[in-house]
């Protein structure tokens, strides 16, 4: 699938998202009504919760309703071994403007070099949509990877490894846990997971470990590929 070269080409990411506003209050009152109206849709499975209920837990996965509070990324390197081990840098905190500035400077400068490509597991559905309206929104110029505008989907730099591991089945969701738990991968949901962010974020103001748990989740994307691939995975 990928040779070890082009492994190492790949800057693994992930993102983790909060509600924009700590309370469903704090929107404006035109915004609540947009949100209102996008509710509707959960509430068709959920009809006993209201629109403030579902903000709450729903509003951090739209980028015009959330925000992102961390973007971790990682890059393989194999010893002369073969041995793989990765290397990982994460942006975090309450200033999301700084987060995607310093972000993007780091990713324009590590995709610079030809064959460089992005990955993420649902990066295509949701990771990388989700930053480049995100940049739009705060105004920032959006990193030139993210850029699809004009481009065939075959154009992109995006590797996604829940697409990958589809092969061409469209109507199949798998998520990452799944795919750790078939393939023998340590899994990193072990503590909160994505459902319990905003929480973790607005509540109890534990950014740190939202960073843990997003950069368990970059290595975990890396091993599931790794193991796809049929290499070995990263030693504990």
């Amino acid at each position: 699938m990928f040779s070890k070269e082009e492994l190492a080409n790949l800057l693994f990411l992930d993102i983790e998202t909060a509600c924009t506003v700590s309370d469903y209050y704090e929107l404006s009152p035109r915004m609540q009504a947009l949100w209102d109206h996008k509710a509707k849709r959960y509430m068709q499975a959920e009809p006993d919760k209201s629109t403030e209920e579902l903000f709450w837990e729903k509003a951090g996965i739209h980028a015009e309703f959330g925000r992102v509070v961390c973007i971790s990324c990682g890059y393989l390197r194999f010893d002369e071994a073969g041995k793989a081990s990765i290397r990982m840098k994460s942006y975090s905190g309450d200033d999301e403007g700084k987060i995607l500035r310093d972000f993007g400077g780091d990713m324009n400068t590590f995709m610079s070099k030809a064959g460089r490509r992005l990955c993420a597991h649902n990066g295509k559905e949701f990771d990388f949509p989700y930053l480049g309206r995100r940049y739009i929104i705060n105004r920032l110029p959006i990193p030139y990877a993210l850029r699809t505008q004009g481009k065939k989907p075959w154009e992109t730099s995006f590797v996604d490894t829940m697409e990958l591991w589809k092969f061409g089945d469209y109507k199949s969701y798998t998520s990452l846990d799944l795919l750790t738990a078939i393939l023998d991968v340590p899994t990193s949901k072990d503590d909160i997971d994505g459902s319990q962010v905003s929480e973790t974020y607005w509540r109890k103001r534990d950014v740190e470990r939202i960073q843990v748990y997003c950069e368990k989740d970059v290595k975990v994307t890396a091993q599931v590929l790794l193991r796809m691939c049929g290499y070995e995975i990263i030693e504990e």
